[in-house]
């Protein structure tokens, strides 16, 4: 089930979301100063391309230069990629059928926002 719920999400939101990610990490690299938060950006445009069965959690090695690092983030890049994430969850949501890829839109703001000291793993949990 999560192969088909990747496939129709790679159609409807995956491919037009991963190319946000992929212009902010192409542009933060460029940048030589924040190269971290490109390389944070393509990890997000992996995750955003195939998103179930991976989750994110907390990287317990992270500290308060993950924080700093979120801030910064949220002020050059986050708060569009969250724009992208809640307008496009919001015009899936409209149809009953993208209801599911709507929601895990939403699911994908906070991550959008804060992406530094998380990281992303397999998922236990699979759909039936």
């Amino acid at each position: 089930m999560n192969t088909l719920l990747n496939l129709i999400w790679f159609v409807l939101a995956g491919f037009w979301l991963a190319i946000g990610y992929v212009v902010a990490g192409i542009i933060c690299c460029v940048l030589i100063i924040t190269i971290p938060f490109g390389i944070a950006s393509f990890r997000m445009a992996n995750y955003v391309l195939w998103p179930f069965g991976r989750t994110v959690v907390d990287k317990p090695t992270a500290g308060a230069m993950s924080t700093i690092g979120n801030v910064i983030w949220l002020i050059v890049a986050g708060w569009w990629l969250a724009l992208e994430h809640i307008v496009t969850g919001i015009a899936q949501c409209i149809t009953i059928i993208g209801i599911p890829l709507g929601l895990a839109n939403f699911k994908m703001v906070p991550i959008s926002l804060m992406p530094l000291g998380k990281q992303i793993v397999l998922s236990d949990r699979t759909f039936a």
